[in-house]
């Protein structure tokens, strides 16, 4: 008997002992209406007292057994009250969303689960290989992964050209730049920053497509009636030896022309929330998307945030070269083989996709104009400067206003792209 009961009080202490606190990170699923909501639960308790934050938002609140309540308050007024049950570690509750606003609105509440983070065990990264048998045309959070992968590892893959055709010629999907993927990351929740080095861009076959014309935003009303007889189909033989592009069937003026080729990814992003309808694959903004920037290339990082838990990494649209804006309504369509690796950033917001390589950082605005995009690109920088650099508001206007190249990464699509970088070498002077 007494063995007996000596061995209950062990099986018994630490699961009371692991009870004693709740503080830490957890990943929030919220359900709603139907639809998922993805955020993260930050808490820090000290006796039966709570603070932290909820969704980004300042929470206080109160612990009595496995009862936990709180409520967190936006900048605005706006207030969650949350009221969850702990059992075997996780969270599971309601809340109620309430206004800040003269009319009192009652929102339908949401059943959450908050479940710890779990750490990602620490492994040797590994490289997979990745044989794509369907594409995607949407950046949805609902498609199933096609695989799963460790911070650190690198996938080796191919896409399709943006009309859906691959290396062999043969036609895999319907066009709008069909995706590779996704690729679900483990440990990555709402709110961290996924890293996706291109490690590797080659072309795989010897022949791509583009047009002959000007999109609209670049096009005056004289210009547009001189181009009246425009817009026939342009095919290109990629000499991949000498890494050179020639029209396949020159008029007599362009017999002799050549471009360098530049292999780039026209898309990479991650899959948007839930709650909003998911963009086709010819669309972009906050997610990364169908950026169509020509810095996208081998060597390049691109930084996006992720919203679903995973991130969900979509790549596709290669194109052997193009100039800036995408201003044929179309680069060098063609098929790729692609490789890239993944890190995680933590707790780390970026607000619009942002690309560095070994000589510039690179801040991106996708709005539906020019002068929008041009906004939210300086916005993204100079958040960029202050998190990194520790420069403040004042400072970081003085760098850009000195330092930076203003460039059109896109024209042709419905939101417009800009590019504001800064050479590495300007910030080298900066002040530690």
């Amino acid at each position: 008997m007494i063995r007996r009961a000596l061995l209950l009080a062990c099986a018994f202490v630490p699961a009371a002992f692991a009870q004693d606190t709740i503080t830490g990170r957890y990943s929030v699923t919220a359900e709603s209406g139907g639809t998922q909501y993805f955020s993260v639960l930050e808490l820090e308790q000290k006796g039966d007292r709570l603070t932290g934050k909820y969704d980004g938002d300042d929470l206080t609140g109160t612990r009595h057994g496995d009862k936990v309540d709180f409520i967190s308050r936006n900048k605005d007024g706006d207030r969650d009250e949350v009221h969850l049950t702990l059992k075997n570690g996780v969270l599971t509750g309601s809340d109620t969303y309430i206004a800040n606003s003269p009319v009192p609105i009652t929102a339908l509440p949401r059943l959450l689960t908050a479940r710890p983070e779990k750490p990602v065990t620490a492994q040797a990264p590994r490289r997979h290989e990745f044989t794509p048998a369907e594409f995607q045309r949407a950046f949805s959070p609902l498609i199933k992964p096609v695989l799963s992968i460790a911070p650190g590892d690198t996938v080796h893959t191919t896409t399709v050209d943006a009309g859906g055709t691959d290396e062999r010629n043969v036609s895999r999907s319907l066009g709008g730049n069909p995706e590779t993927g996704p690729f679900y990351v483990e440990g990555v929740v709402p709110g961290d920053t996924v890293a996706i080095h291109i490690v590797r861009l080659r072309l795989n076959r010897d022949w791509a497509a583009s047009d002959s014309y000007l999109v609209q935003r670049a096009v005056n009303p004289r210009l547009a009636v001189s181009m009246k007889d425009a817009g026939a189909d342009v095919y290109w033989h990629l000499d991949r030896d000498k890494g050179l592009a020639s029209p396949a069937r020159p008029d007599t003026h362009m017999k002799t022309y050549t471009v360098p080729v530049h292999p780039m990814l026209g898309c990479v992003a991650v899959a948007v929330p839930p709650f909003l309808a998911a963009p086709n694959t010819g669309d972009s903004g906050f997610y990364g998307g169908n950026m169509d920037f020509n810095e996208v290339a081998e060597g390049a990082t691109v930084y996006l945030q992720a919203q679903v838990p995973g991130a969900l990494i979509y790549v596709g649209d290669g194109h052997a070269v193009m100039g800036d804006g995408e201003l044929n309504g179309n680069g060098l369509e063609t098929s790729m083989e692609v490789e890239f690796r993944v890190e995680v950033l933590p707790r780390r917001p970026t607000p619009q996709p942002r690309v560095e390589n070994d000589k510039q950082i690179m801040a991106m605005g996708y709005e539906g104009s020019l002068d929008e995009s041009l906004k939210s690109a300086t916005s993204n920088m100079q958040q960029w400067l202050a998190s990194d650099y520790a420069l403040t508001p004042a400072e970081a206007s003085v760098v850009i206003g000195t330092a930076a190249t203003i460039r059109v990464s896109e024209a042709a699509d419905r939101n417009a792209g800009i590019a504001v970088i800064i050479d590495k070498a300007r910030l080298k002077t900066l002040a530690k």
